[in-house]
């Protein structure tokens, strides 16, 4: 296979439209593992194909692109830049966009690679070049660039380079190009700081995360909304959030909801305001959050009730966030007759809302009812219980409704509430105690969708892993139970397939 390889790269240089030969190369390229191809292709020289990316022929350049990713990547990453630096560096300045993207991923193979990186570190303008790629229209190659250089927080001299050179001009010189490109710097600030506390030090040292955080409160409404947004990733690390709490940011958040309800704009900022605090309370305390800023429980159950849409969907989601651990159960249990009209609501929706926010409904109701086996005390179990009927007069019924109705995405929803409650002692009484359901549950012929029927299996391993489910269920259902799991989530009855023979 070396030597084809060898004829095919003879080939191309011999011709002038080399279109055709180029194919048969990827085609061969393809066919080869990428561990194989390491040794076909020892000692190859690519300058042919890398000269042919300079013809405005769009189908010669990406035949190139497509060579050179597959056989780059079947070389190391220090025998890249030792033998085509100047390749990857005139690549960045390349008209195609494609060659772009390749150029910047091979840059990203070096820079992660602790015996290669120097290289790329002592070239100015390969880094220079890459920085510059950030302000470029096609964000597919903003994008390949910033997951590139944000490689370079791996190691201090990456961050020594991109942040205390006159490299931390060109990100500033590239941020003023426009408010999308600024934030572009922003994501790859943020990406780099979540790495470490070492690698936010370097950024908070910058200035740029400053200038990020003062834009939470700037005068340009969609500035603000994409501010948040980032904040919010900022908080996905531990040491993230402990920075942002030393700068006071989590009260600027709660006093910009406060301030939400006299503000007309609000609504295009507030959802993210209120996910920056969902994410928080799932991550460290959910009785934390809520108690140390009561504006965001309060703006959640009112945003629950709101009649526009979007605030709904985003209540849903955060209730669902909050009620999927047993701190936030009892959080929200604390509220006593607010949370109870805010899961009528859910109720309501879940039965005759749009279709999203059915599912959306569906959702966060299944999150509320959840209780692991090791959770289940005697507490948690009534309170589940009891909001279970809060959502209607015959919840069973009304459940069982909604998975019958010819949607998909509703018909999983409800029932993942039935899986949540499957593990419950209480949840299996009202199983057996309900008219037909245990026939419903065990008919294969309900929802023929490969969801719906992963989602079924889910519901029949929920009640087959629970230790109380035989004694509850009984003997018989338990078996069969057992049996429809044993026989796995595609099992179609012989029986019901023979019947059909001889029809006609």
């Amino acid at each position: 296979m070396a030597a084809s390889i060898d004829s095919l790269l003879e080939e191309i240089a011999g011709v002038e439209d080399p279109v055709e030969e180029l194919q048969s190369l990827k085609t061969a390229l393809l066919a080869i593992p990428v561990s194989v191809l390491k040794d076909s292709i020892r000692g190859q020289r690519l300058d042919v194909i890398f000269s042919l990316l300079n013809s405005s022929d769009r189908t010669q350049v990406e035949l190139c692109v497509d060579i050179l990713e597959r056989i780059l990547m079947a070389m190391s990453p220090v025998h890249v830049v030792q033998n085509y630096r100047a390749e990857l560096q005139g690549g960045l300045t390349h008209p195609n966009d494609t060659v772009k993207i390749l150029a910047l991923a091979q840059i990203g193979r070096v820079v992660e690679d602790p015996d290669a990186v120097t290289e790329i570190l002592n070239n100015h303008n390969v880094l220079r070049a890459a920085i510059r790629c950030i302000g470029e229209e096609k964000i597919a190659v903003a994008k390949q660039a910033i997951q590139s250089l944000s490689k370079l927080s791996h190691s201090k001299p990456g961050l020594d380079k991109l942040f205390q050179t006159d490299l931390l001009q060109v990100m500033k010189d590239v941020m003023a190009t426009s408010d999308i490109i600024r934030y572009r710097i922003y994501e790859l600030v943020v990406e780099i700081s979540s790495v470490s506390p070492i690698s936010l030090g370097y950024c908070a040292n910058s200035g740029l995360i400053s200038q990020l955080l003062s834009e939470l409160t700037g005068d340009d409404v969609l500035v603000r909304v994409t501010a948040v947004e980032m904040v919010t990733t900022l908080a996905h690390s531990q040491h993230g959030r402990q920075y942002l709490a030393q700068q006071g940011i989590m009260d600027k958040i709660s006093n910009m909801i406060r301030g939400a309800e006299t503000d007309p704009f609000s609504s295009l900022y507030l959802p993210g305001l209120v996910k920056f605090f969902g994410n928080l309370a799932i991550m460290d305390s959910p009785q934390q959050v809520c108690e140390t800023y009561p504006a965001f429980q309060n703006k959640v159950f009112e945003m629950a009730l709101d009649p526009d849409p979007v605030m709904i969907g985003v209540a849903l989601d955060t209730l669902g966030l909050l009620g999927s651990n047993v701190e936030g159960k009892q959080v929200l249990q604390k509220t006593g007759e607010k949370f109870k009209a805010v899961l009528s609501k859910m109720s309501q929706l879940a039965s005759s809302g749009p279709t999203e926010l059915r599912v959306r409904s569906l959702d966060a109701i299944s999150q509320l009812l959840s209780l692991q086996p090791e959770q289940q005390t005697e507490d948690l179990l009534a309170l589940t219980e009891s909001w279970f009927h809060l959502l209607s007069s015959q919840p069973m019924d009304m459940i069982r409704n909604i998975s019958t109705q010819p949607f998909p995405e509703l018909h999983c929803g409800a029932l993942r509430i039935f899986t949540a409650i499957a593990t419950q002692p209480w949840g299996q009484k009202l199983m057996i105690n309900t008219p037909g359901f245990m026939e419903f549950v065990l008919d294969r012929s309900t929802g023929q969708t490969k969801e719906a029927k992963d989602a079924k299996f889910e519901l029949i391993g929920a009640l087959a892993g629970s230790s109380t489910a035989a004694e509850i269920l009984g003997s018989q259902h338990y078996i069969r139970v057992k049996s429809y799991l044993r026989e796995g989530p595609y099992y179609v009855s012989a029986v019901a397939a023979v019947s059909t023979e001889g029809a006609d």
